[in-house]
């Protein structure tokens, strides 16, 4: 149990995160919100609710009671073990006399907060969640960190407990096209389901390799438990290739030797950029393909310390600034991978990180808005240009508020959860704008690099620590002001400036030195 004290009130509440058991007695509090010191979820101290994600679940609250200058808190053993309920109650869940539908594409992260968010603001209708995927929402952060677990070990809901709460899971059922006029979609399969309300939460692909031999046995991508566990089959003790040096390629090549391929366990890994040096400043990597929050990741990965200096130590080679142009094979396997500059390198395994695309093909030949690259154009309450249809998640471009209100797409857990909660309030017409501040993470050999804000953009640095010894802070610094932060060993400052960011305030360049 953790005891905080604000300002003359007390509140006594649950002690760990519920996200990965982070302990919030380390964390940050600002007035009533509390927020976790590893990944930025925020709580209420009084009825302990979700304020900011990536958490799915509230912590419990106690009572309190001063007596005699004493502080007592009260609660029972066996609610110290349960999981918390938020101030709601229990959910309604399906009334079968109302026949609205909210059909949701995607079965990732924002689709799933949207159903639950539903249930939570009392929408006893249907609620349909409907994806290509096999499986309930699982941790996809997890299958480039622990690639020996089961799909199972990594499900964020049990189907048990959406079928409790009344929503549909359809496993298996990709959506090929939409008729927005008629409010129906059509699934591969050849069945079609109407709604009332439509989310559009496909996420994203990753971004296909093109170069002679990328359709050769054993080049892989990293999306589905299923891909992580033939990552690890395949390439342990093996010659590893990565192409890319995106966060998914950097926690491959950091898996431990007996989980996964190491290349200080006996694996040669080989991380290569992909692309044109034009395509991105001089000093970044040429070709990589990350999440436009990344900027912290490119100047990380070009420093001689911290996590490239971390890499090289164990035995990863990398090859800046190198374009990849034919995968050599044998008897159908990759064998090979040749560089522009002539260099051939052993394959036995390769994995392509390069980047995403959105998952919109579906909707091409429509009247729904999307930018050049796929992404579906959304405002602050997540709605489309089509009236009720709304989208969230990997799939779509928003507003940013430290862009000051430009369009990105932002690839990641706790934004997809923000939109997801965002997108179910309007859709019940809450009139809820969406207010979050991105927060990353990434783990390396045990060490957790952590990420706030959005520093595209960014024209100079302040560096507090030292990058040799890997404990620092640093801060992405535009038009004078802090806009985004990334630090290793320094917890909780990323979610103290995290907090900052999102009450509005600004950090000058002078206040970080």
């Amino acid at each position: 149990v953790l005891l905080v004290r604000n300002r003359k009130e007390f509140s006594a509440l649950g002690s760990k995160c519920p996200h990965y058991g982070a302990p919030l007695s380390k964390g940050v509090l600002r007035g009533q919100r509390l927020r976790c010191p590893w990944h930025g979820a925020c709580f209420n101290i009084r009825t302990g609710d979700i304020e900011e994600y990536p958490s799915l679940d509230c912590i419990s609250c106690f009572k309190v009671t001063v007596e005699d200058g004493k502080v007592f808190v009260t609660a029972k053993k066996k609610v110290l073990t349960l999981p918390a309920v938020n101030e709601h109650g229990q959910h309604l869940g399906r009334c079968l006399v109302n026949h609205n539908t909210m059909l949701l594409l995607g079965g990732g992260v924002a689709a799933l907060v949207c159903a639950e968010t539903l249930r939570q603001e009392g929408f006893t209708g249907r609620i349909i969640m409907a994806t290509r995927e096999k499986h309930v929402p699982y941790d996809k952060s997890k299958l480039s960190k622990e690639m020996d677990l089961k799909a199972e070990d990594i499900y964020l809901r049990k189907p048990e407990f959406l079928n409790a709460q009344g929503i549909e899971f359809w496993t298996e059922k990709e959506a090929v096209s939409v008729d927005f006029q008629k409010q129906k979609v059509r699934f591969v399969d050849g069945s079609s389901q109407k709604y009332h309300q439509l989310l559009i939460a496909t996420g994203s692909h990753s971004s296909f390799l093109k170069v002679p031999g990328a359709d050769l046995q054993n080049v892989c991508v990293l999306q589905t438990p299923e891909d992580s566990s033939k990552i690890l089959k395949l390439a342990t003790g093996k010659n590893l290739v990565i192409v890319g040096a995106s966060f998914i390629g950097t926690r491959l090549e950091a898996q431990p030797g007996s989980q996964g391929p190491a290349p200080a366990r006996g694996t040669n890994g080989t991380s290569l950029q992909p692309g044109a040096a034009a395509e991105l400043p001089a000093c970044t990597l040429a070709g990589c393909r990350c999440f436009c929050n990344s900027t912290a990741w490119h100047f990380l990965m070009n420093t001689q310390t911290s996590p490239f200096q971390m890499l090289q130590n164990k035995g990863v080679k990398f090859h800046m600034k190198s374009e990849l142009c034919e995968l050599k094979g044998k008897d159908g396997k990759v064998a090979e991978a040749v560089l522009a500059n002539g260099e051939k390198l052993p394959a036995d395994v390769v994995v392509v990180g390069i980047g995403s695309a959105p998952n919109s093909a579906f909707l091409k030949g429509t009247s729904i808005a999307r930018d050049d690259k796929g992404a579906i154009l959304v405002d602050l309450h997540m709605q489309t240009n089509i009236p009720n249809v709304f989208a969230a998640g990997d799939v779509v471009s928003f507003p940013v508020a430290l862009l000051r209100g430009d369009r990105s797409s932002i690839h990641h857990q706790q934004v997809a959860e923000a939109h997801g909660h965002c997108a179910a309030l309007n859709m019940l017409k809450k009139e809820k704008e969406l207010h979050t501040v991105p927060f990353f993470w990434t783990t390396l050999f045990g060490k957790s690099i952590r990420y706030t804000g959005c520093g595209k953009g960014y024209t100079d640095t302040v560096v507090k620590g030292s990058l040799e010894q890997q404990k620092f802070l640093i801060f992405y610094i535009r038009d004078g002001h802090v806009t985004a932060a990334a630090s290793l060993n320094c917890d909780p400052m990323v979610s103290l400036i995290a907090e900052v960011l999102y009450l509005g305030k600004q950090i000058s360049k002078e206040e970080a030195e």
